[in-house]
């Protein structure tokens, strides 16, 4: 039984459920990396916890709250088990995507239950045909993080050629045209995100059942309520680099916890927290994940500023947000190793928290969301007046 009342809970409310649930993730990282799945009794504290209700429509028992509360929430989180933290977000992210397509889709998915979790795989891995009605889908689509869990089936991204131009497209399928689920997810980090192979066979997908997933403007986005006029892509990168910061901000107590008893060899020294380079690395990194913290949710603020007036996000903004974001993930990690090297040969045992804490950033970092080489180039070419090639992830058709 849901021990949380059924109302929706303040930010800070929530975000404390999560900060409240940092030790019992801590206890189960290691079950949940063997496992390479986050445990089903996991999922169902979550879900009582409202976490997945955070970016959901209201229509269908949702909070729709500011992005940044599942960010926040996804930072707590990933303090404790990065894996169970990317589930959360993975899963939580998605009931945005719905509340972007007509209502049918809605309550095709939640009309009985409100609570069925949604899946994805955005990279377009298989093969999508337009047909009369919609489309048709075949492949094989990798790195379905959370799909154990989602009753509701997922979110597939495809390329498929309409009028003579190649779009982007996402294309939500029920969970019965999932032909099968392939455990292949053997990896160095990030293995209990339980991200296996979605196949998918011959499914046809009707037309209101998918949208041009990096569209945006007043065409796409005239007529959503005003949380959803944040751009899609720019919440779920928001989401991916939370996660990334609670990994660093995990790291960081860790290494605060390892430290604090630990004696130095050199005796002269003594206590090791008076070593002025343990000090020194922990200060630099902690100024790191600060800074990524806070550039990432004032982003956030700023597009939900203009979206909770029931205006769209100029480009200038949406350009500036989505690519600083993109820069966590590598300032973070240079921050987790950082402080991960003072450790010495204590922290590469593989009873030892830190080392996993360090390979799931490692992974984490490494996500398409944080490629921060191209967005880089995309972020100065636009300064310096250059044009923004198409397609581009800023939805450039209205400025």
């Amino acid at each position: 039984m849901n021990s949380y009342a059924q109302v929706i809970p303040s930010e800070e409310e929530i975000v404390q459920r999560a900060r409240d649930m940092i030790p019992t993730l801590r206890e189960r990282a290691e079950a949940c990396e063997k496992a390479r799945m986050v445990s089903t009794q996991t999922i169902k504290e979550f879900q009582e916890a409202g976490f997945f209700k955070i970016l959901q429509p209201k229509r269908w028992g949702g909070y729709e709250m500011n992005p940044n509360v599942l960010n926040r929430v996804l930072i707590e989180l990933a303090r404790g088990c990065p894996s169970s933290a990317w589930n959360v977000m993975v899963l939580g992210v998605h009931p945005f995507e719905v509340g972007l397509l007509p209502a049918e889709v809605g309550d095709e998915l939640w009309g009985e239950d409100n609570s069925k979790l949604v899946s994805s795989s955005y990279a377009p891995f298989g093969t999508v045909e337009a047909v009369d009605g919609g489309y048709r889908l075949n492949g094989e689509w990798l790195t379905s993080s959370g799909c154990d869990h989602a009753e509701g089936g997922a979110f597939v991204g495809g390329r498929v050629q309409e009028n003579g131009t190649t779009v982007f497209r996402s294309f939500w399928l029920q969970r019965d045209q999932i032909a099968e689920i392939v455990d292949d997810w053997f990896v160095v980090g990030l293995a209990g995100t339980g991200s296996k192979k979605l196949v998918i066979r011959d499914v046809f997908v009707p037309a209101y059942r998918s949208h041009e997933i990096g569209a945006y403007g007043d065409e796409s986005h005239a007529d959503v309520n005003n949380l959803y006029k944040v751009p899609f892509f720019f919440v779920f990168y928001a989401a991916v680099s939370s996660v990334l910061v609670g990994m660093a901000r995990g790291m960081a107590d860790l290494y605060i916890e390892h430290m604090i008893p630990r004696q130095n060899i050199n005796q002269a020294v003594g206590s090791a927290v008076k070593d002025p380079f343990i000090k020194g690395k922990l200060g630099e990194a902690m100024a790191k994940i600060i800074a990524a913290e806070a550039r990432l949710l004032n982003n956030v603020d700023e597009a939900w500023s203009y979206a909770s007036a029931g205006q769209l996000v100029p480009l200038d903004v949406r350009v500036r947000h989505f690519a600083t974001n993109q820069f966590t993930g590598g300032d973070c990690f240079e921050a987790a190793h950082m402080i991960f090297k003072k450790t010495s040969t204590r922290g590469i045992w593989m009873d030892s928290p830190m080392q996993r804490q360090l390979r799931d950033l490692l992974v984490g970092a490494n996500h398409i969301t944080q490629n921060q080489d191209n967005i880089g180039e995309l972020l100065g070419g636009h300064l310096l007046g250059c044009e923004l090639p198409q397609p581009n992830p800023f939805g450039a058709k209205t400025s």
